[in-house]
C-alpha cells in the first residue's frame, strides 16, 4: 500500500511572512505612517485588513487621530462603516476619544453621523455615555438623531443617564425640551 502525503496548501514560511507584513500594516496605520501603509496597499494589501479584535486599519487610524493615513485608506476603499468586535465604528471611535476635528473629517468623506454597529449604538450614544459634550454637539450639528434608539430601544440621554453623564444628559435633555416646544 502507498502512502499518501498531504500537499500543503501554503509553506509555513509564506504564512509567517504575511503575518509579519500584517503585523507591519497595523503599526503604520496606529503609528500614522501613511507612507509606508501606502507601499503596503499598492502591494495589494486589502484596505479593510482586520486584527484579531475586529479593528480594521480605519479604526486604528482613527482612533489614534492620523487624518492622513485614514485619507490614504479612504482612498483606497476602506470601509468607514465596518464596526468592531466590539460593534464600535471609526466614527464611533472618534467619538469614544474626542475627537471632534476627526469626526468632521469622517464625515466630510460620507460616513453617515448616525451609523451604528449590530447593536444599534451611534457615534452620539458612545459621545453620550462618556460624557463628551464637546463631541455631542458637533454630531448634533452634523446632522445625528439624539431620539434614534439602540437595539435595546435606548436613546443617547437614556445611556447617557445610566452611565453618570450627567454633562451629556442635560445638553441631550436640554436639546429634547427645544425639540419638543
Amino acid at each position: 500500500m502507498q502512502a499518501i502525503q498531504a500537499i500543503p496548501v501554503q509553506d509555513q514560511r509564506d504564512d509567517e511572512d504575511a503575518l509579519a507584513i500584517a503585523q507591519q500594516a497595523f503599526q503604520f496605520a496606529r503609528g500614522g505612517d501613511s507612507q509606508s501603509l501606502a507601499r503596503l496597499l499598492r502591494a495589494g494589501l486589502p484596505a479593510n485588513l482586520m486584527n484579531a479584535k475586529g479593528d480594521s486599519l480605519l479604526m486604528l487610524a482613527t482612533y489614534y487621530g492620523h487624518a492622513d493615513t485614514v485619507l490614504l485608506l479612504l482612498s483606497y476603499g476602506a470601509d468607514a462603516e465596518m464596526p468592531n468586535d466590539r460593534g464600535q465604528t471609526p466614527l464611533a471611535g472618534a467619538a469614544f476619544k474626542g475627537d471632534v476635528a476627526m469626526i468632521e473629517l469622517l464625515v466630510s468623506q460620507g460616513v453617515a453621523v448616525d451609523g451604528a454597529g449590530s447593536d444599534g449604538k451611534t457615534p452620539l450614544m458612545f459621545a453620550a455615555m462618556f460624557d463628551r459634550v464637546e463631541v455631542i454637539e458637533s454630531l448634533l450639528a452634523l446632522g445625528a438623531q439624539p431620539d434614534r434608539a439602540d437595539a435595546n430601544g435606548v436613546t443617547a440621554l437614556g445611556l447617557a443617564r445610566a452611565m453618570g453623564a450627567r454633562n451629556a444628559a442635560q445638553v441631550l435633555y436640554a436639546r429634547q425640551r427645544r425639540g419638543a416646544a
